[in-house]
């Protein structure tokens, strides 16, 4: 078993080195302390980040994690199902492998059961037997006063198959078998019915191993985490509907590199959380499928990567929106709402102090944009990274705080845009211009006042060909652009409900501005 270790400063240098290898021909030094960066004790699934080599970042994080284990269709059969028959407290098999003792229904042999009915009690599987134990839910309603409705205690390979529309829900507090549907070993989920779960008390369904759900209809609802995995959480299909009291999706083995992970490829996603929407010990990536949620604390967050390559995701809600040492978006839609920071690649390091006062050291950390369509909207900083930003790619728009405290852009390291478009809106005191090493053209501009949400906005060129618009959600006063049209030195315009409010010249910070890494000054 692999342990938790701490990524050296030196790594993080090495990562961003290559991907700007990989995508063009400078290269961004940061200044990572290394003081600060040994303080955090991240989990990775991966030996080095320069050792991502095909510029698919989400290909090469799940590579290197271990494989969930999935029981598929062709991997069991009803041929000789054995039929649980539940009726109030008490309950009947027509076959082996089934002990009926009180209220507890417990299955002893690896096969095939058929659960249907009401029963106000549990059903336990506790097996030594190598095979497949699978469950299929026939319409069935299992409720329990004092600990999980179905708990696994001991099996090789679970597989829970939804026929009909089936219940389960737990009102007691079980230490053990924490969850409405509890799994001491690898657990997935098929099938085109429907299963509802409530957990008074703790989870609704959690695997200690690795979690899968490939199809069918689920509706949680847990007074602590919704769906936790804590091996690993996969979600290629279905439908899944979660209101969580703690986090919504969950992975957290802390022991093993290689785990601890959320992978979501398909399905249609809805959660709601008190806590974290996603939350991954080590790595959370997303290529497909269509997520929604609204979080207390964190929309999606990661210890090690965080990485968007597909889909449709949208955190309605959040304190900070999405949270990672690295963050790479790659493919698919983002929007993000956040209370907070929209995007923050950080590991958790202390901040120094220089002479000017207490400063924010550049712990390693990269928030790296190469595809997709992002919106973020935050109250604090739009893109935050304690390391470094890099674009190469995509189209991203930032809306930050409408308050001169926060940015729409902040780096404690280099910011650097080599194509792709970046659109920066907020306040002028905390604007950040990319660093002079980026190859694109790109613009600041300081406006004539401060305006409102709902304006109309324009940036035009010498010849007044528009080269970007966009209506702004916020009050604001600072326009940073990057985008293929800038050429530097050209001077641009930026007008509001059609009227003049400033000009630029491109490749120059408005005076005021921040520098990348924090420092004022203008390039």
């Amino acid at each position: 078993m692999k342990s938790k270790r701490t990524i050296p400063a030196i790594v993080s240098t090495v990562f961003i080195g290559g991907l700007l290898l990989s995508g063009c021909s400078s290269t961004v030094e940061t200044t990572s302390t290394a003081s600060a960066a040994s303080e955090s004790s991240i989990v990775s699934t991966t030996a080095s980040p320069a050792e991502l080599t095909t510029g698919e970042v989400a290909t090469e994080v799940l590579a290197a994690n271990e494989n969930s284990t999935t029981v598929n269709d062709d991997e069991w059969t009803m041929d000789g199902a054995v039929t649980v028959t539940l009726d109030g407290a008490a309950a009947s098999a027509d076959g082996d492998g089934v002990v009926v003792d009180g209220t507890t229904v417990t299955i002893t042999a690896a096969g095939t059961y058929v659960l249907t009915g009401q029963y106000d009690g549990q059903v336990v599987v506790d097996t030594v037997d190598e095979g497949v134990v699978a469950l299929v839910l026939d319409g069935v309603d299992v409720s329990s006063s004092t600990s999980a409705a179905i708990a696994v205690l001991s099996a090789e390979d679970v597989v829970v198959s939804l026929t009909g529309s089936s219940t389960l829900a737990s009102t007691g507090d079980d230490d053990e078998a924490n969850a409405a549907f509890f799994s001491d070993a690898d657990l997935t989920i098929t099938g085109d019915g429907s299963l509802t779960v409530t957990s008074t008390m703790n989870d609704g369904i959690t695997s200690l191993d690795d979690l899968m759900v490939l199809s069918g209809d689920l509706t949680v609802t847990a007074g602590d985490d919704g769906l936790r995995g804590k091996d690993s959480l996969t979600i290629e299909g279905g439908t899944v509907s979660v209101d969580a009291g703690g986090d919504a999706l969950k992975s957290d083995n802390d022991e093993d590199e290689t785990r601890g992970y959320v992978s979501i490829s398909g399905g249609t996603i809805d959660l709601v959380a008190g806590d974290d929407g996603v939350q991954a010990q080590t790595d959370l990536v997303i290529t497909g499928g269509e997520t929604t949620l609204a979080a207390t604390d964190d929309g999606l967050k990661a210890e090690a990567h965080l990485v968007v390559a597909g889909g449709a995701t949208t955190v309605q809600s959040s304190y900070e929106g999405v949270e990672a040492y690295y963050i790479t978006i790659e493919g698919g839609t983002l929007a993000v709402i956040a209370s907070d920071d929209g995007l923050n690649a950080t590991s958790g390091t202390s901040t120094t102090t220089d002479i000017g006062g207490v400063v924010e050291a550049d712990d390693g950390a990269l928030i790296a944009i190469t595809g997709g369509e992002s919106t973020i909207n935050a109250e604090g900083d739009g893109i935050d990274s304690n390391g470094s930003i890099l674009v190469t790619g995509g189209t991203t728009t930032v809306f930050g705080s409408p308050e001169d405290r926060e940015g729409a852009l902040d780096t404690n390291g280099s910011l650097v845009v080599n194509s792709g478009t970046l659109l920066a809106v907020g306040t002028t005191g905390m604007a950040t211009s990319p660093d002079a090493e980026s190859e694109q053209g790109w613009l600041s501009a300081s406006l004539d006042q401060t305006y409102g949400a709902g304006e109309s906005v324009q940036v035009l060129d010498e010849s007044d060909t528009v080269v970007a618009e966009f209506t702004s959600v916020k009050s604001f006063q600072s326009v940073v652009l990057s985008a293929a049209e800038i050429v530097d030195g050209s001077t641009y315009t930026v007008t509001v409900g059609g009227q003049s409010a400033g000009t630029a010249t491109a490749g120059v910070a408005a005076a005021g501005s921040q520098e990348a890494g924090g420092g004022p000054g203008r390039r």
